[in-house]
């Protein structure tokens, strides 16, 4: 079996040890020969290097190669796969995104509304594009596993500027989702269920939930979430008490709209105004990740600086994150076909949805890349709310690419979480003070 040389591109995230750790548990599935962990920040580079060095070495083969770099010839130089998770203006940047919109009193999430689809969405594609073309200039023939946020703006920047070729944007959101509904239904692993699902990334509905068997689980779950509630999955990064939070809200959102099951994400946009009183101004998601994940791997490095010889890597708790994202490339890497949920061109996949739109949606994964499963058209009410996101993400990479103030400011106030025209162009322009040099210079065009 051919071996690989993967780059992880935003190497110093706290979600890099994970993804290690996959890689580490499937070597077999996607063995190695050179890991090479690839960022702009030095200093947090140098973090995930010094806690995750001992764990390899102790837990890969001595052949494998490990690099650590801030180079870009020397990270993308001969390269089979390239898994990009970066996040450009780090987490300080996500507070803005979260906490400007919140005090207009519009939902503050980091890949939701104003803050996260637009504000996060125009300052990603940027950086992606950069990580995309230094790729392919060194390996033209690697392929991009995508999983920077919000993959479904990113997904459109890069339909637009590379035609997706050889790159596949993915999200692990609808994997979390899976494990908890086989944990629910009493079943060993995600993978025994094989979902029929439509919308858009962190927009979307499952329609059937297929065991080994053949049978649909779905209104078997439908009933027990209902009845019971939505259990919490056993990823650690989806159980901590925010989470808790939405999963509370999700039995909501099934009891309202029983016909389908709901990605999580639905809750803002179907419950704005109460999501966002449960929301506070002065502490968002951005200050608990910074306290937990960001504090934890602060903490393990100082242990290293202060015993370097004798420092123990963690053992890291089983990520979907990691675990999707090796089982994508292993697919595309040996032509194995493995079903999954990923963005694609919907090119008729969802047949009265637009052609160019970047939907979720299932696909096999094969070595030319992904083939989408095709499905009957959708009702007006899922037509509608899909359409009204979509229209918001094109208009966002719209403003991106012809540096328009117009584009951006009606990317804001179509989308749902937004009541009024007033309240986008207050939230815009604190948008255009926060983001400052990350954004292109918008311009109002003059009629």
């Amino acid at each position: 079996m051919k071996k690989n040389t993967v780059v992880i591109a935003g190497a110093g995230s706290t979600h890099t040890p994970g993804i290690i750790q996959s890689l580490i548990q499937k070597k077999d599935t996607l063995p190695l020969k050179k890991l090479i962990l690839f960022d702009i920040d030095e200093d947090r580079l140098d973090r995930v290097k010094a806690v995750m060095t001992q764990f390899i070495k102790d837990n890969y083969d001595k052949e494998l190669e490990v690099i650590a770099t801030l180079d870009y010839a020397e990270a993308f130089t001969g390269v089979d796969f390239v898994f990009a998770q970066i996040r450009q203006g780090g987490l300080e940047m996500r507070r803005d995104d979260e906490k400007i919109p919140l005090k207009y009193g519009v939902i503050g999430q980091e890949t939701c509304g104003p803050g996260g689809s637009i504000s996060y969405g125009i300052r990603s594609i940027p950086g992606v594009i950069k990580i995309i073309e230094e790729a392919k200039k060194y390996s033209p023939d690697c392929w991009i596993l995508n999983y920077s946020n919000p993959a479904a703006v990113v997904a459109e920047a890069t339909r637009r500027k590379f035609n997706n070729e050889r790159i596949l944007n993915i999200c692990d959101m609808p994997v979390a989702i899976l494990l908890s509904y086989s944990k629910m239904l009493g079943l060993s692993d995600w993978t025994e269920l094989d979902p029929e699902y439509f919308g858009l990334n962190h927009f979307g509905w499952f329609t059937a939930l297929y065991d080994q068997t053949g049978k649909d689980r779905l209104p078997e779950l439908r009933e027990k979430i209902i009845s019971t509630g939505m259990e919490a999955c056993s990823d650690r990064h989806h159980k901590d008490k925010d989470w808790q939070k939405t999963w509370k809200q999700y039995a909501e959102i099934v009891k309202d709209y029983p016909e389908y099951l709901p990605n999580s994400y639905l809750q803002y946009y179907l419950y704005s105004s109460d999501v966002v009183k449960k929301m506070d101004l002065t502490h968002t998601r951005a200050d608990m990740v910074i306290e937990g994940r960001e504090k934890e791997l602060k903490e393990e490095y100082n242990k290293f600086l202060a015993d370097p010889d004798n420092y123990k890597s963690p053992v890291q708790e089983f990520t979907v994150f990691g675990d999707f994202i090796v089982d994508a490339a292993a697919s595309i890497a040996y032509n194995k076909g493995y079903r999954y949920l990923v963005i694609v061109e919907n090119n008729g996949a969802i047949p009265n949805l637009p052609a160019d739109a970047m939907v979720e949606v299932p696909a096999y994964l094969r070595s030319w890349g992904p083939e989408p499963v095709a499905r009957k058209p959708i009702s007006s009410f899922y037509k509608g709310l899909i359409e009204n996101q979509l229209s918001s993400e094109k208009l966002a990479v719209d403003a991106y690419f012809e540096n328009s103030y117009d584009k951006a400011l009606q990317a804001i106030a179509v989308n749902k979480t937004v009541s009024s025209t007033s309240i986008a162009k207050a939230i815009l322009d604190d948008l255009i003070e926060a983001n400052g040099e990350y954004w292109p210079k918008l311009e109002k065009k003059s009629y």
